[in-house]
């Protein structure tokens, strides 16, 4: 089979930040990277559960809501990807921001946490969202558009 394109970037040097990971036609995949890959410094279960309910909810809900499609953790523990379609760097960073601002300060009943709407609703950790969330926006607000693509992280 052929090697998929993720698995060509040097995850040793992979920094926190976002980066275009992918384009298929108007379709595009970001990579929401949280954590530094292999450091030890993974995002826990729980913490990750309640990012991708809170991140998906609020991204599906925003201004830029119908350019968002697909919000989905990494299996690596990471981060995320983040699938978009006829959004601009900079509005893709604008909503990243706007997205963790909320999480980083969420405080009430997690959407979609219930058994009815979630196949593991017992597993979350709101705490760990937010610190999680408010750690990652400082490094979101440290960027521009021109820095979300792969060069920019291996340099």
């Amino acid at each position: 089979m052929e090697r998929i394109a993720s698995f060509t970037v040097d995850h040793t040097k992979l920094k926190r930040g976002v980066y275009l990971s992918r384009q298929d036609g108007d379709v595009m995949t970001w990579d929401v990277r949280m954590k530094e890959p292999n450091k030890g410094d993974y995002l826990s279960t729980g913490a990750l559960h309640t990012i991708e309910h809170l991140f998906a909810t609020y991204a599906r809900n925003c201004a830029y809501k119908d350019g968002v499609i697909y919000v989905g953790p990494m299996g690596c523990r990471t981060g995320f990807y983040f699938l978009t379609r006829g959004l601009t760097d900079a509005e893709v960073l604008d909503c990243l921001v706007q997205s963790f601002d909320f999480m980083a300060s969420f405080d009430g009943a997690i959407p979609g946490a219930s058994a009815e709407e979630c196949g593991n609703y017992l597993d979350q950790d709101l705490k760990g969202c937010n610190a999680e969330a408010a750690a990652y926006l400082k490094v979101l607000r440290g960027l521009t558009a021109a820095d979300m693509r792969y060069s920019y992280y291996l340099e």
